[in-house]
């Protein structure tokens, strides 16, 4: 199972800490993610709001890029709706060639309506203008010169002039509703979602899992390693008290600044399940349960609702110290008999 960490950026004006100061702990985090062996660190993109202060991912991945070496730099999303194909494709193959070819491209069409008003786009049409955006882009990274006219776009004969350094760079489209999961599969891509989103308990994912495989294999696709990321908030402690006593009041500040979404505390989130908070035995066993679902790369949400930098770093080391060598036996042991 790959392991990856995820971060939004989410920010509390009025409390101690700083945008600055919470960009240095975000580009600490993906240093120790590097060292720790987590497969890759996704930032996500949002405008507006304290609920995420990256505008644009790709800058905040540049300069973790410089700082690390192995760990893979992902977009959890870059939301194509806003933005011009062309400008896109450029910034991102000057990622993929910073990092030496680390890129992983995360996209969606954005949901937060205050979004649409900042940038002036009605979110009626978000589908279309992502599906015209999203084809451009592709192909602007192929190499290809590109000549369309279409509803949003309109390039003559444009061809970017920075190659990235990925022949095909991993491309996962986002969604938030589980329904989506078998269309996103249909047309061949990859899927990141955030189960808290889009079911109501632990035990549906293996129905979205399953809806994406099925939509998948109607697209002639057979090869379904590393083709779905899940995303969780995730707070691992020595028992499940501990990780309660550090986790609830982050997670419950989290949840109350995001808008127009699906309301829930601390404790719902240990009733439905849709979470990897807890002691070590209770994280890894939920990790097990997600391999035996088709789930074979997860998203650790570690740093949310101005947690310390101290428990957000040890939570990190004990997951990938603690956990994971837990859940690789007991994977093996299954695969074995």
């Amino acid at each position: 199972m790959r392991m990856s960490i995820i971060s939004v950026q989410d920010h509390y004006p009025g409390r101690a800490r700083s945008e600055a100061e919470l960009y240095r702990q975000v580009v600490a985090e993906a240093e120790l993610a590097d060292e720790l062996g987590y497969d890759t660190f996704f930032v996500a993109e949002h405008h507006f709001h304290e609920y995420g202060i990256v505008p644009n991912p790709a800058v905040l991945l540049a300069a973790i890029a410089q700082r690390t070496r192995r760990i893979r730099l992902g977009t959890a999303i870059s939301t194509l709706t806003y933005h011009n194909p062309i400008e896109v494709a450029e910034s991102y193959a000057m990622l993929d060639i910073l990092s030496d070819g680390r890129l992983t491209l995360g996209v969606g069409s954005g949901y937060l309506s205050h979004e649409f008003d900042g940038f002036g786009i009605d979110p009626a049409v978000k589908r279309e203008r992502f599906d015209e955006t999203f084809g451009l882009v592709r192909r602007l990274l192929a190499g290809e010169t590109v000549t369309h006219k279409g509803r949003f776009h309109d390039l003559k004969g444009v061809r970017i002039n920075v190659a990235p350094r990925q022949a095909d760079i991993p491309l996962y489209v986002a969604i938030l509703r589980a329904e989506a999961a078998y269309h996103v599969g249909r047309q061949g891509f990859s899927l990141f979602t955030i189960p808290y989103a889009s079911v109501a308990a632990f035990e549906q994912i293996a129905d979205l899992v399953a809806s994406h495989r099925r939509g998948f294999a109607e697209a002639g696709r057979t090869d379904t390693a590393n083709t779905l990321a899940i995303a969780f908030h995730t707070h691992v402690a020595e028992t499940d008290a501990a990780a309660r006593r550090v986790a609830a009041a982050p997670f419950d500040l989290y949840v109350a600044t995001r808008l127009y979404a699906r309301k829930s505390t601390y404790d719902d989130a240990m009733a439905n399940g849709l979470s990897l908070m807890g002691s070590v035995e209770t994280v890894a066993s939920k990790l097990v349960a997600l391999a035996e679902m088709g789930v074979d790369h997860v998203m650790a949400f570690h740093n949310f609702g101005a947690m310390p930098a101290s428990e957000v770093t040890r939570s990190m080391r004990l997951l990938m110290a603690e956990v994971m060598p837990r859940v690789e036996k007991r994977i093996a042991a299954t695969s074995a008999a």
